[in-house]
């Protein structure tokens, strides 16, 4: 019997366990969709399947609960695959291998899932529960939440019934969330010039490693390191011992910071002790500058046979500039929130290869002319290189709303139950909230779940406390839904 399957509350964790056995990137939602609409369809629910992707199962009001308004409860049911470079594990077909470590829940080497696993399993819970008392409730589970939102982007106006919205992908145990950014993507695509290796040479592979990476909204103001820009910067400075760039590779997720990046470099074979030398004495710069966030930070670095061309040393020295003042990180505070990242940018992917250069980038606002700003401004800056740019993705951001029902309701609630007063927060992250009150605009929308720590990254964690106090919260909720 699995670990998880011991703790309380028991029926939300059967149904996480459940969903870590079932393959769900990204992209990649069939399974997990069929095994939720046949979960609906066996317990006699109303349980449909609408034209993207979506599942939607309805359940009646328990007796005496009828007169309350509907309650949608909504999750998305893909997850980011994200994994330390030497864990082997096939999203597309590995189950995740969660374990219990103290008071959390974790997995072996890849992300977790937690995010958002275990909103879904709390909404089959109620679900299937004959003991819950609860007026009409609607579970929306949506799909590629974390790869470009497109189940939210899809969802019909007329489909679902109810009035109040619970989204469960919040992060924080005792907090509400009622607002969060809007985002875009901004890909960058080009090509440039290859020649012979040198002559009389040595290569290297470099890897650079170690980085806690994390959630590109939620952990950007942390400061962490950016794999693809320490990458850059010591390419340039190896730029003085004539190195020549064959290949580069770092991040592998648009919404992830990036942990790691890898270079294949060649420099004069005379050169070779004072590139080792350079290398060193950058990790120690690196680790010097990162003290506090990236303890964990290391380059390797691996004599190499390469074959094939490197990079034309005019495009080198122009792609790897560009790449060093392409904006990444906070670009903006926000004056009416304190303490919220208004506008940021991630710079998360960068290929280059075959005379092929690619880079994702992931711009985030919680207001939506700032991310069309930000996201131009970055478009600008490769378009000066001739780099054909995509803008794509756009979601809006989520406009809070104080005087909201639900949030005075829950509010209170968090007060009686746990004799604090809940934080009420605006976050820098992409829920769904903010696309799906565009097509549902007369929703009373509000975020909330337990403590998840390290989302997007191989360390992602889940507290158990902090899931059965979410859960009673949820029931609790239940109770005082208001009157239609």
């Amino acid at each position: 019997m699995s670990q998880l399957r011991e703790l309380s509350p028991q029926p939300l964790w059967n149904h996480f366990q459940s969903l870590c056995d079932i393959p769900r990137p990204s992209k990649h939602e069939g399974k997990v969709a069929a095994y939720v609409k046949q979960f609906g369809e066996k317990l006699g629910l109303e349980t449909l399947v609408d034209e993207v992707g979506n599942v939607i199962i309805r359940k009646p009001a328990t007796a005496g609960m009828e007169g309350r308004r509907g309650v949608i409860f909504q999750s998305h049911l893909d997850m980011v695959p994200q994994k330390n470079a030497d864990t082997n594990h096939d999203f597309t077909k590995d189950p995740i291998k969660a374990y219990v470590d103290g008071d959390w829940v974790t997995a072996d080497g890849t992300t977790l899932g937690a995010d958002n696993g275990i909103g879904v399993a709390a909404a089959l819970a109620v679900l299937e529960s004959t003991e819950i008392a609860h007026g009409p409730v609607e579970a929306l589970f949506t799909i590629d939440e974390e790869s470009g939102m497109t189940g939210a982007h899809g969802l019909k106006s007329g489909l679902l019934n109810g009035q109040i919205l619970l989204n469960m992908d919040s992060e924080e145990e005792g907090e509400l969330c009622v607002g969060c950014a809007g985002g875009v993507d901004v890909s960058v695509r080009a090509t440039y010039s290859e020649e012979a290796l040198p002559a009389d040479h040595q290569g290297f592979r470099l890897s650079l490693k170690g980085l806690k990476g994390g959630h590109s909204g939620v952990d950007i103001k942390l400061q962490r390191g950016n794999a693809n820009k320490l990458m850059v910067r010591l390419l340039k400075a190896m730029a003085a011992i004539d190195v020549r760039l064959h290949s580069f590779s770092g991040g592998s997720l648009r919404n992830a910071i990036p942990r790691e990046a890898f270079a294949e470099v060649v420099v004069p074979a005379d050169q070779s002790i004072n590139a080792e030398r350079m290398i060193a004495q950058h990790l120690e710069l690196f680790r010097s500058e990162l003290a506090e966030v990236e303890p964990n930070l290391n380059i390797s670095v691996e004599t190499e046979s390469l074959s094939g061309k490197v990079m034309v040393l005019a495009d080198q020295q122009t792609l790897l500039d560009t790449l060093h003042v392409s904006p990444n990180g906070v670009q903006r505070m926000s004056m009416s929130v304190e303490g919220v990242v208004e506008t940021s940018n991630n710079l998360a992917i960068v290929s280059i290869k075959n005379g092929k250069f690619s880079v994702e980038n992931m711009v985030r606002s919680l207001v939506d002319s700032a991310r069309e700003d930000h996201a131009e401004a970055i478009a600008a800056l490769y378009r000066l290189i001739g780099a054909e740019v995509i803008k794509d993705g756009a979601y809006p951001g989520w406009k809070p709303n104080m005087d909201s029902d639900i949030l005075k309701v829950m509010s209170a609630l968090h007060e009686e139950m746990f004799a604090k007063a809940a934080e009420i927060t605006v976050i820098h992250a992409g829920l769904e909230c903010g696309l799906l009150g565009s097509a549902y605009p007369e929703w009373d929308m509000i975020s909330f779940g337990p403590t998840i720590q390290f989302p997007h990254s191989p360390d992602e964690k889940v507290s158990i406390s902090a899931v059965a106090s979410f859960w009673i919260y949820l029931l609790e909720t239940l109770k005082r839904i208001p009157e239609a």
